[in-house]
């Protein structure tokens, strides 16, 4: 079945262009151009990603994100940002963006994020398959199911946060570097000066809490990368 995608940008003509393109690349393609359309079209369970632009008159693409996430929708979301803008970066991110792509960019550039994007979350294939699930200390994740709990206790995680920690919990007790994370996790090489890792991580930080001793289980190995503790 045609994967759907929806973009949500207030230039018309930009969001026509990129329509085009992902239509002749094999999506099916819907352009909006406000933040209120795109958030109940994002929400109607028709489209498998959203490609979100940050500055848009009234409802913004920050706010859109959040009315998104508010409503415990897992649906992958790109966000187009300023170049250079690391605030808008940054706070998406936070507010459960799975990753986000510059502007201007080129259309073979938003094409070939997207993939990655679908490959990781539509085909949990980022790592090697395991029977059952995988168990570290208090947490527990079940890569088919692609669903985790913690003490007991599931997790609402985005599927970028999924990944990342399925990554680590894989390598539990050795230091994973971010270039083996990026492209293991998010499907790309690690660019210069990308935060994604790091604000993903702290907001997965937040929701897995403490273990047993006190700290939390996913340890920065300075300049290095990540490593989960395992118990």
């Amino acid at each position: 079945m045609m994967t759907r995608v929806l973009l949500v940008d207030d230039d018309a003509e930009l969001g026509e262009m990129l329509k085009e393109y992902l239509e002749r690349e094999g999506f099916g393609a819907t352009a909006v151009q406000d933040g209120e359309t795109g958030v109940a079209a994002a929400l109607s369970g028709h489209y498998a990603l959203v490609v979100l632009d940050v500055m848009m008159p009234r409802l913004n693409g920050i706010e859109a994100l959040r009315r998104i996430r508010q409503h415990d929708s897992r649906i992958p979301v790109l966000m187009l940002t300023a170049r250079g803008d690391d605030i808008d970066r940054i706070v998406g991110l936070e507010l459960g963006a799975d990753d986000y792509v510059p502007k201007p960019c080129t259309p073979r550039e938003l094409v070939a994020r997207i993939r990655a994007i679908l490959r990781r979350t539509q085909t949990p294939d980022a790592v090697a398959p395991t029977a059952g699930p995988l168990t570290a200390g208090l947490l527990t994740l079940w890569p088919e199911k692609r669903s985790a709990e913690w003490d007991g206790q599931s997790l609402d995680l985005t599927s970028t946060e999924f990944n990342l920690l399925e990554v680590l919990v894989r390598h539990a007790g050795k230091m994973v570097g971010k270039q083996e994370l990026s492209e293991q996790a998010l499907g790309r090489p690690l660019a210069r000066y990308d935060l994604s890792i790091d604000v993903h991580l702290s907001s997965v930080r937040h929701k897995l809490g403490l273990d047993e001793h006190g700290r939390s289980p996913i340890q920065t190995v300075r300049g290095m990368g990540y490593q989960y503790v395992r118990d």
